[in-house]
C-alpha cells in the first residue's frame, strides 16, 4: 500500500532530474510518457500546490525575451516558438498532442521504459498515482515556486456611477449634465481624456445643491416649529392669564350637569379665561373643583384660570333664580321679572301670550278652563337669570327641566294604573299633594286622601275633594280660614266644594318628593286630614267621627 502522495511508477521523482528544470513548471508532465486521463487534462492533486498557467509569463515555456536566443533541452532541440492572440494567449496547433502532451510550449517528456516485473506498468497510472513526492526533498513546505511575470493589470471597468473630483458626488448635487457624463459603452474615461476629443465637461457647481439645501432647512425649521408647538400643547403649562381680570364685568351661563371642559369651553369663548386646558388644571388642582353647580355667574375677563374656579365656587357671584316647590306661577313670574330687571308684569304678560312655543309637551296642550297652562311647568330648582336676558329663555329652561323629571319618573306611562285620565291629572295630583301637605313625611298620606276621595265609591264626601288650597288659588290668596258660604257661592272650576273631582288643572309646581308621592300613596284607609295647630301639623282620620274630633282639636287651637 503505497503512501499518501506517492506516485505508482518505477522510480520516485528527484530533484536532479533532467526534467527538473526551467521547464518543469511551465507545463504538464507525465511519468509514463502516456496520455494523462481524463481526456488529457492536467491533473490537480492536493498534495502538490499547481502553478496556475499564465499567458505570456517569462520562464515557464512561454515567448522568451526581448534579446534573448531561443531555448534548447538537453537533446538539442529546440522549443517550438507558440504564437499568441491579441490577448496574449498562446494558440495551439489542431492536433493539440505532441510526443504525449499539449503543445504548451513546455519541455517534451523524456521516455522511460517500463518495468516488466510491475504489473503496472503498461497502464494508464491509477488516480493520484503520478503524483510527485515532495516531502522527501529539501524543498517541502512548499516547492519554490519559478520566478513569474506579474500579469498585466487589466483596465477597471467603468459603472454608471462617477466619483468625481469630490469622491462621490453625484451629477445632480454638482450641478452637471447627465448626458455629458454618460460614458459611451466601448470605452472609459481614460480613453476619452486620452483622446482629447469632445465637448470638455461643464464646470461643476452648487446651485441646484444650494436649492435642495434651503428646501430640506426650511422643512425642518417647519417641522420643528410644529413639533415644539405640539410639545407645549401636550406637555408643556398651558397658555393662562394673570390677575384677577381686567375689571369688565361678564356674565357667564353655565348649563346643569356641566363638566370641566364644557365649563372651560364658555368660559373661553366668553374671554374669562386664555384656555381650556389652564381651567381643567385649575379645577382639578382645586378640592371642591367638581362641586361647581349650574347657574349664572359674574365674572371678569382675562382672569387667571385659578381665580376663575375661585369664583365659581363662591355663592355671591351666582346669578341664579331660585323656584322652590310648590310655588305658584304667579309668584314665580315676579321672581323672574326682578332678577332680570324688567317691568313687573312682564314674563307673565310673555307666558300668557307665548306659552305654546315654550316646549310643553302634547299632553300638556288644550285642557278646559285652565286659568295658567304653564302651571306646574316651571319646576323647583335653581335656574341661570341674569340681567341681559330675555323672559322666555328663562321659561324654556324651566319647562325643559320639567319635561326632563317628568320623563325620568314615567309620569305618563303610570297615570292609567293609578285610575287616571293621563299624566296632566297626574300632575295635578302631585300639586295638591305638595299644597296640602305640611311635611314630607304627610305627602303619602295625602296622596292616599286624595285617591279614595276620587273613588266612585266613596260616600263620605261624594267625591268631593274639598281641599282649601283649590280655592285660595282660584282666589289668588293662602288663606286657612274660609267661611262656609263664600266657598259654597262660588262655582268655579278649582272650587272642589262645589265641584267634584280634580280642579281643572295643577295648582303650583310640585316637588321630586310630592311627585314620587302622588306616584306611590299608601293605602291605610285615610279619608280625612286636619291641621290641627293651623300652620305645620297635619293629622288624619279614616272615618267622619275621627274627622270631627280633628276639627274640634282644630277649633281649640285657633280660638273659634
Amino acid at each position: 500500500m503505497t503512501e499518501y502522495g506517492r506516485g505508482q511508477g518505477s522510480e520516485p521523482w528527484h530533484p536532479e532530474d533532467p526534467l527538473y528544470g526551467d521547464g518543469g513548471w511551465g507545463g504538464q508532465q507525465t511519468h509514463t510518457g502516456q496520455q494523462p486521463p481524463y481526456g488529457g487534462q492536467p491533473q490537480q492533486y492536493p498534495e502538490q500546490p499547481q502553478s496556475p498557467q499564465q499567458y505570456g509569463d517569462w520562464g515557464n515555456g512561454g515567448q522568451p525575451a526581448y534579446g534573448q536566443q531561443p531555448q534548447y533541452d538537453q537533446y538539442g532541440q529546440q522549443h517550438p516558438e507558440p504564437q499568441y492572440d491579441q490577448y496574449g494567449r498562446p494558440q495551439y496547433d489542431q492536433q493539440g498532442y505532441d510526443n504525449g502532451g499539449w503543445d504548451s510550449g513546455a519541455h517534451p517528456q523524456a521516455q522511460y521504459p517500463a518495468d516488466p516485473t510491475d504489473p503496472y506498468g503498461q497502464q494508464a497510472p491509477a488516480y493520484g498515482g503520478e503524483q510527485p513526492d515532495y516531502y522527501g526533498t529539501p524543498q517541502a513546505y512548499p516547492p519554490p515556486e519559478p520566478p513569474t511575470r506579474r500579469r498585466a493589470e487589466p483596465e477597471p471597468q467603468h459603472t454608471d456611477w462617477d466619483p468625481g473630483p469630490d469622491e462621490g458626488e453625484h451629477a445632480f448635487f454638482a450641478g452637471g449634465d447627465a448626458e455629458e457624463d454618460e460614458e459611451p459603452a466601448d470605452g472609459g474615461r481614460g480613453e476619452r481624456r486620452a483622446r482629447g476629443g469632445g465637448k470638455p465637461k461643464k464646470r461643476r457647481n452648487g446651485c441646484a445643491c444650494l436649492v435642495v439645501c434651503l428646501v430640506l432647512g426650511g422643512g425642518v425649521a417647519g417641522v420643528g416649529y410644529f413639533g415644539y408647538q405640539f410639545y407645549q400643547e401636550r406637555f408643556g403649562a398651558a397658555p393662562d392669564y394673570a390677575g384677577d381680570g381686567n375689571g369688565e364685568q361678564v356674565t357667564v351661563t353655565i348649563p346643569k350637569g356641566a363638566g370641566g371642559s364644557t365649563i372651560g369651553q364658555e368660559l373661553k369663548r366668553q374671554g374669562v379665561v386664555k384656555s381650556v386646558d389652564a381651567f381643567i388644571a385649575a379645577q382639578q388642582s382645586n378640592p371642591q373643583g367638581k362641586s361647581i353647580q349650574d347657574g349664572v355667574y359674574t365674572l371678569q375677563k382675562e382672569m387667571s384660570a385659578e381665580s376663575a374656579v375661585e369664583l365659581l365656587l363662591n355663592p355671591k357671584s351666582r346669578s341664579n333664580l331660585i323656584v322652590a316647590e310648590g310655588r305658584r306661577n304667579v309668584d314665580v313670574y315676579k321672581l323672574i321679572d326682578k332678577q332680570l330687571g324688567v317691568d313687573e308684569g312682564t314674563t307673565a304678560k310673555v307666558a300668557e301670550s307665548e306659552w305654546k312655543s315654550l316646549g310643553l309637551p302634547e299632553w300638556a296642550m288644550n285642557h278646559k278652563n285652565v286659568k295658567d297652562p304653564l302651571e306646574g311647568f316651571l319646576y323647583p330648582s335653581s335656574y341661570s337669570a341674569a340681567k341681559g336676558q330675555k323672559p322666555e329663555d328663562v321659561l324654556k329652561q324651566m319647562v325643559a327641566r320639567a319635561n326632563e323629571q317628568y320623563e325620568k319618573i314615567g309620569l305618563e306611562q303610570k297615570a292609567e294604573g293609578l285610575g287616571l285620565d293621563g299624566p296632566w291629572q297626574l300632575l295635578t295630583v302631585a300639586s295638591l299633594v305638595q299644597a296640602e301637605g305640611k311635611t314630607h313625611e304627610d305627602f303619602r298620606k295625602m296622596s292616599e286622601v286624595i285617591y279614595n276621595r276620587l273613588k266612585p265609591t266613596n260616600t263620605e264626601t261624594n267625591q268631593e275633594l274639598q281641599f282649601d288650597s283649590t280655592f285660595n288659588y282660584l282666589k289668588g290668596q293662602s288663606e286657612i280660614r274660609i267661611s262656609e258660604s263664600e266657598i259654597n257661592s262660588n262655582p268655579d272650576p278649582y272650587n272642589t266644594y262645589t265641584n267634584k273631582g280634580l280642579p281643572p288643572g295643577p295648582i303650583g309646581n310640585p316637588g321630586e318628593e310630592a311627585l314620587q308621592a302622588a306616584l306611590s300613596p299608601t293605602s291605610d284607609g285615610w279619608m280625612y286630614f286636619v291641621a290641627t295647630d293651623g300652620v305645620s301639623k297635619t293629622e288624619f282620620a279614616k272615618t267622619h267621627d275621627e274627622f270631627l274630633k280633628l276639627k274640634d282639636k282644630f277649633d281649640a287651637v285657633s280660638g273659634n
